[in-house]
């Protein structure tokens, strides 16, 4: 009997927090937090700890599954790797020489981006196919964010974020990050940091519809759903109409802050009070407060990032900071320095773009290369040219996660190829031709990329695999790589030398030498970025060979202001407060004062992001679904449920112009009247034991698909605010429908 303790970190979520592994002969036992990690220091959240739950899970798919010919979703049988990969790539050939490479899509959810091996090479294929079909996760979650960096700044990677070492004021909108452990920022002990504002003698504002874990530690400010645009506005109005505004920093920083402060000049804290829900006098001393504090910050995520003027909200957070003169400023905003610049350097190449092509359905600008997922059923069931007719789907649930599931789920019966990669048998992946095995996070080898920038404390950490593969599961880039060697599909080389280098390539396999793989692109990106050893002539620079040999990774220097030089890509060298894509946005923004609530549907759901699961995932753990936590509940005022005959515990009807869901009442006042809270990620209908039981109500069959209700400038999904109607339901109706 052989034991063993692997140092390695998790990826569930952005803290990447430092994990010990034991395993004994070649079996996972436990996880349990690394007491040395730098950052992490002991910590780790209720998911990581569970993670061998999923590991062992006897759900999990652990060979490569076939449809049956001619059965229905969901049943499948087992086959060889081998008859898989022939069949796949014979059918994805047939496909490109009849329809071209633009008939193929991908659809990729958010364990991808803690996934540098599989991004890569999934990203080789398709950009190889030449393919505009790509879809994600971030029409749910941070494309808005995106693209008002891109925007503002001329680079859509770029993700600032709150100084959490040293400021005076800290502003959260959207975001409750002692739950969600401070998304979009790398902070793991997040709580201590917080904690260490208030303790400076500074502040912890929270703005929220409800008095989340993190308004209830700290300061709320409560706020009418989706009225972020509206306050942001308001605060810069005041900002500008009390001389507060940080010319200095405005000349040196910025162009178009005339055009802006001429915009938000009708929206003055009583004009906005009715969208707000928010007194004048506290609009008005909050502004004060943020253009006098000596140091300030504000942090906005996944709540501003979802509502009906989503680009906007993004674009006045960073304008709020640079008005007060707190951008790009220690104990302010700061703004990311790529450690492994995979985005930047594809950025800078013409791979990650804005508004290069647009969708067939609805014409919406591209986002790094995706269109909104919101439009893929449509996409699907179009004819003409550019129709997807094929789809790979990576560690992705769309049918749950994005919005109108029922007819994507429709959609997809009619591709004419689909592949899964997936732990499991899901919502979606239930439609596939093939579901193949895929590796754990202990899996497989990893670097952390994108997050790793966004951190006041920048550090870098390679993890070997901790296990082998259970079962006959692989690695995602692996498969991506055989199925286009076998499809005759050139990765990373022009076709034409594609076609030259046939010869030397055969001789190559037979001789058992393989071309390059990720690793040999994370070497180049390591050593070649801001913080490598360019190929040894920086002494104590990145390499992967570096990492391999650091057990706990490498902390880096400090993030620092006065980058914007460094970061800004306009012609003109500064953030731009003006785009002109935004003038459309701010006469909706105008009209939207006025907008009187519809009284069919007079309450507003918001998202609720719970420490226990992961958004469409996590729900399968035993272990993490016990007691309350494995009932999905609306969390509804009480006058609001009086008003309409509901008590706590009753089944109750949400209905929304485009759906109706059936959930749980749980009364409470912590959110404010009107309000009507729900988690995320529910709704479980396919095969995951624990999580089926747990069920629940998918959320998401509330928010429209319809391309008229999408967010234009990103492709976001609307899916907080959203109007909806409370009633109950009588015992008989409820029988078996809940969820």
């Amino acid at each position: 009997m052989t034991r063993t303790t692997i140092s390695t970190y998790c990826r569930i979520c952005e803290p990447l927090c430092g994990m010990i592994a034991t395993v004994e002969d070649g079996r996972l036992i436990s996880l349990r937090p690394d007491d040395e990690h730098p950052l992490s220091r002991g910590y780790a959240c209720p998911k990581g700890l569970a993670f061998p739950e999923v590991q062992h899970d006897p759900d999990r798919v652990l060979h490569p599954l076939r449809r049956v010919p001619g059965a229905a979703p969901g049943e499948f049988e087992q086959v060889s790797w081998e008859e898989a990969l022939d069949d796949i790539a014979a059918r994805l050939r047939a496909l490109v020489d009849i329809h071209g490479g633009g008939s193929v899509g991908q659809f990729f959810g958010n364990p991808v981006g803690f996934n540098i091996s599989g991004t890569l090479w999934a990203g080789a294929l398709m950009t190889a196919l030449g393919t505009g079909h790509q879809y994600s996760v971030g029409s749910q979650d941070i494309n808005s964010r995106y693209v008002a960096s891109k925007l503002l700044y001329g680079s859509i990677s770029q993700v600032p974020f709150p100084d959490l070492r040293g400021t005076d004021l800290l502003l959260v909108l959207g975001a409750n990050p002692l739950v969600s452990r401070a998304s979009g920022v790398r902070a793991p002990r997040v709580k201590e940091h917080l904690s260490a504002i208030v303790a400076g003698g500074g502040r912890v504002v929270v703005v929220d519809p409800r008095r989340s874990e993190t308004a209830k530690a700290f300061e709320h400010v409560s706020i009418e759903p989706d009225g972020d645009a509206f306050l942001l506005a308001s605060l810069i109005q005041v900002v500008a109409e009390e001389g507060l505004v940080d010319q200095e920093a405005v000349a040196r920083q910025a162009v178009g802050a005339e055009t802006l402060l001429a915009a938000v000049e009708p929206f003055t804290p009583e004009a906005t009070a009715a969208r707000t829900g928010i007194d004048p006098d506290v609009v008005r001393a909050l502004a004060r407060t943020l253009a006098a504090a000596p140091r300030a910050a504000v942090y906005g995520r996944t709540g501003t990032c979802l509502g009906e003027h989503a680009t906007l909200v993004s674009v006045l957070i960073d304008a709020l900071a640079l008005l007060t003169g707190n951008l790009d400023r220690e104990g302010g905003v700061l703004l990311g320095q790529a450690v492994v610049p995979f985005e930047e350097t594809a950025e800078k190449a013409g791979r990650l773009g804005y508004d290069t092509q647009r969708s067939r359905i609805g014409g919406f600008p591209d986002v790094m290369g995706t269109w909104p997922a919101a439009i893929m059923a449509d996409e699907i069931t179009t004819p003409g040219e550019g129709q997807l007719r094929a789809l790979f789907v990576l560690a992705g649930n769309p049918v749950l996660s994005s919005v109108d599931g029922p007819a994507l789920a429709a959609a997809l019966e009619q591709l004419d190829l689909m592949v899964a990669l997936d732990l499991y048998v899901n919502e979606t992946n239930r439609h596939a031709d093939y579901v193949l095995p895929a590796t754990t996070w202990l899996e497989r080898e990893d670097v952390p990329f994108a997050i790793v920038a966004s951190s006041p404390w920048p550090h870098v950490q390679h993890t070997p695999a901790v296990l082998d593969p259970a079962g006959e599961a692989r690695a995602e880039w692996e498969v991506f790589d055989e199925i286009a060697r076998r499809a005759d599909i050139p990765l990373l080389v022009p076709g034409w030398l594609h076609a030259l280098s046939a010869p030397v390539r055969g001789i190559a396999r037979r001789l058992g030498v393989r071309g390059p793989t990720p690793w040999t692109l994370v070497d180049l990106l390591l050593r070649t970025g801001p913080h490598g050893d360019r190929f040894g002539l920086r002494r104590g620079g990145l390499s992967l060979k570096r990492l391999r040999a650091e057990r706990h990774g490498v902390m880096l220097p400090p993030a620092r202001g006065d980058r914007l030089a460094e970061v800004v890509r306009h012609p003109h060298g500064r953030v731009d407060l003006a785009p002109v894509q935004l003038a459309a946005e701010w006469d909706r923004l105008r009209s939207a004062l006025q907008v009187e609530a519809d009284p069919a549907y007079p309450l507003r759901m918001i998202g609720l992001r719970e420490m226990r699961s992961q958004n469409s995932w996590m729900h399968n753990s035993p272990t993490l679904m016990k007691g309350r936590n494995r009932r999905h509940a609306a969390r509804i005022h009480p006058d609001d449920a009086a008003a309409v005959g509901v008590r706590d515990g009753d089944t109750v009807r949400l209905t929304s112009t485009v759906g109706a869901i059936e959930t749980a009442a749980l009364l409470t006042d912590e959110v404010r009247l009107g309000t009507i809270a729900c988690p995320h990620g529910w709704g479980h209908a396919a095969g995951w034991t624990v999580a089926n039981a747990a069920g629940g109500a998918n959320t998401n069959r509330l928010a429209s698909a319809r391309a008229e209700d999408v967010e234009f400038l990103a492709g976001m999904a609307r899916l907080n605010g959203i109007p909806v109607r409370l009633e109950p339901v009588v015992a008989e109706e409820a029988v078996g429908t809940v969820g």
